[in-house]
C-alpha cells in the first residue's frame, strides 16, 4: 500500500513564473503550462515578473506575493504552482502568507508521475521520489506543534510525533530501496541472458513529448500509450522484435526527460534507466521543429551523463511532418558513420533511412572471433564466461584452448587491457589458422 493516493486532478491553480537575471535557472513558461495541463490542473491565472535574484524568505518578494494573494481571492484558486525549485522554508512561508497550498516545479512533476504510474515497479519508483522530496518538508505538517520544544509541561506529543513520522519515513524509504534493488537485479539477469544470446538492446531516450512512444509503436508494432502531452510514458516498456536488415533486437521505451529533472526522480528511476546505461544503441529522439531543440538535447545529454550512459547515440530528428521543407535523410560524420536521421514517426517517412542507420551503427560494435588462450590466462577465460560471451570452446592438452566469443568490440578490448594484452596476443587470425588445423576438425 503506497503512502500517497493522489487525486486525479481538476484543481484550479495560479501559475507563478519569474525571470531571474542571475542564477541561470530560468525555466520555460510554455513548458510549465504544459506541465500543469499534464497534471490536469485548470490554470486560472498566470503571475509573471522578474527579479535580480530570488528572495531568501518568499522567493518572489513581498510585492509579488501580494499580487498572488489578490489573484487567489479573485479566482478562488486552490493551489499556487511555482515554476522554480523552492526550499522547504520558502514553501512553508509562502503557504503561511497565501493561506493556500503551494507546490514548486519538482512537486508538480512528482504529482504527474504519481498520476501516470501504472505498473508495480513504476509506483515504487514514484513513491520513493515522493518520500525523498517530502522528508525535508515533513515539519510543515506539524507547524501547530512546533512550539512544544522542551520546558516543563511542553515536552512530548508534538516533538515525539514528528520524530515518529521521520522514523517511519526512513523505514519506508529503506524498504522501497530494497524492493527496487531486487528489480535492478532482475533486470540485470535479463540483460545477461540477452547478451549471451547476442540480442542487442536499443533504448529510446529523449525530451518528454518528443515522440518516443509513437516511434516505439511503429518499430515494435506495439500499442504503448502515446499522446501529445508531457510524460505520457512513465513505465518502462520492453519488446523483442525483428527489424528488417538488423534481426532480433530488444526495444526499450523510457521515461522522457525535462530541463532540471529533479534529482529524486533520477535516483528513483535508476533501475529503469539502467536499460539506457546498458543499451547497445541509444536512439535520442528530438522534436525537430521545437524552437528550443538545442536546450532539449542538452538536457537529455546531461541526464545520460548523470546515469553513466556511454552507448553509441544515433540522433533521430522526429516530427518531420511539421517541417514542410525537410525531407527524410541520414546525416554522417567525416568518417561516414551515421550520426542523425530525419523522420516522421507519425506518417512513417524516413523509416527506411532509420533502419539503414541503425543497421550500420549496430553492426560495428559487435564482434565474433576465435581467441587462443593458454592455461595462464584462466582468469580471462573465466571473465569471458561470466559475461556470457563464449559461444564455443575447444580445449587443448596444456589446459588452454580456443574460445569462440561474441561481444562488443569495446568490451573485448577492455577485458584484454585488464590482463595487459592486445588483440594481436590472443586473436586466432587467418595467419594462425593457416599454421594450425581448424579447431572444429580436431
Amino acid at each position: 500500500m503506497e503512502y500517497f493516493e493522489r487525486p486525479a486532478g481538476g484543481e484550479g491553480a495560479i501559475l507563478v513564473h519569474l525571470d531571474l537575471r542571475q542564477g541561470g535557472q530560468d525555466e520555460d513558461l510554455d513548458e510549465f503550462r504544459l506541465l500543469a495541463s499534464s497534471a490536469e490542473v485548470a490554470v486560472l491565472a498566470v503571475v509573471t515578473g522578474s527579479r535580480q535574484r530570488p528572495d531568501a524568505r518568499l522567493y518572489a518578494g513581498t510585492g509579488k506575493v501580494a499580487e498572488i494573494r489578490d489573484a487567489i481571492a479573485a479566482t478562488g484558486a486552490e493551489v499556487v504552482l511555482f515554476n522554480h525549485a523552492l526550499t522547504p522554508a520558502q514553501e512553508r512561508n509562502l503557504e503561511r502568507e497565501l493561506q493556500c497550498r503551494v507546490l514548486d516545479r519538482t512537486g508538480l512533476i512528482l504529482d504527474i508521475f504519481a498520476q501516470r504510474a501504472r505498473t508495480h515497479e513504476g509506483k515504487l519508483q514514484v513513491e520513493l521520489a515522493q518520500l525523498d522530496h517530502l522528508s525535508s518538508r515533513l515539519v510543515r505538517g506539524w507547524t501547530h506543534l512546533e512550539r512544544q520544544k522542551g520546558g516543563i509541561g511542553l515536552r512530548g506529543p508534538g516533538e515525539t510525533q514528528l520524530e515518529t513520522d521521520r522514523r517511519l519515513l526512513r523505514k519506508r524509504i529503506d524498504y522501497l530501496k530494497a524492493r527496487l534493488e531486487k528489480v535492478r537485479q532482475t533486470r540485470s539477469q535479463g540483460r545477461a541472458a540477452r547478451q549471451k544470446a547476442g540480442v542487442p538492446t536499443v533504448s529510446l531516450v529523449g525530451y518528454t513529448n518528443a515522440g518516443k512512444s509513437t516511434l516505439f509503436n511503429r518499430l515494435a508494432g506495439a500499442d504503448v500509450y502515446a499522446a501529445d502531452q508531457l510524460f505520457a510514458t512513465l513505465d518502462p516498456t520492453l519488446r523483442r522484435v525483428s527489424l528488417d536488415g538488423i534481426g532480433p533486437v530488444v526495444l526499450a521505451d523510457t521515461v522522457g526527460f525535462v530541463r532540471h529533472l529533479p534529482h529524486q526522480l533520477v535516483d528513483a528511476f535508476r533501475a529503469t534507466l539502467e536499460e539506457t546505461v546498458q543499451a547497445d544503441l541509444l536512439l535520442h529522439v528530438v522534436d525537430a521543429g521545437h524552437p528550443e531543440r538545442d536546450l532539449h538535447e542538452q538536457a537529455v545529454r546531461q541526464v545520460l551523463q548523470e546515469v553513466g550512459a556511454t552507448a553509441p547515440v544515433l540522433m533521430v530528428y522526429n516530427k518531420l511532418d511539421t517541417l514542410p521543407d525537410q525531407q527524410p535523410r541520414i546525416d554522417h560524420d567525416e568518417w561516414g558513420v551515421p550520426v542523425g536521421v530525419w523522420i516522421s514517426a507519425r506518417d512513417g517517412r524516413g523509416f527506411a533511412e532509420l533502419l539503414q542507420a541503425m543497421q550500420a551503427t549496430l553492426a560495428s560494435p559487435w564482434e565474433e572471433a576465435w581467441l587462443s588462450l593458454p592455461a595462464a590466462l584462466a582468469r580471462l577465460r573465466a571473465r569471458l564466461y561470466s559475461l556470457g560471451a563464449v559461444l564455443e570452446e575447444c580445449p587443448d592438452d596444456q589446459g588452454g584452448g580456443l574460445l569462440r566469443v561474441r561481444m562488443l568490440t569495446q568490451d573485448l578490448g577492455q577485458c584484454l587491457a585488464r590482463e595487459g594484452l592486445t588483440r594481436a596476443d590472443v586473436l586466432w587470425d587467418e595467419k594462425a589458422a593457416a599454421m594450425h588445423s581448424h579447431p572444429a576438425t580436431e
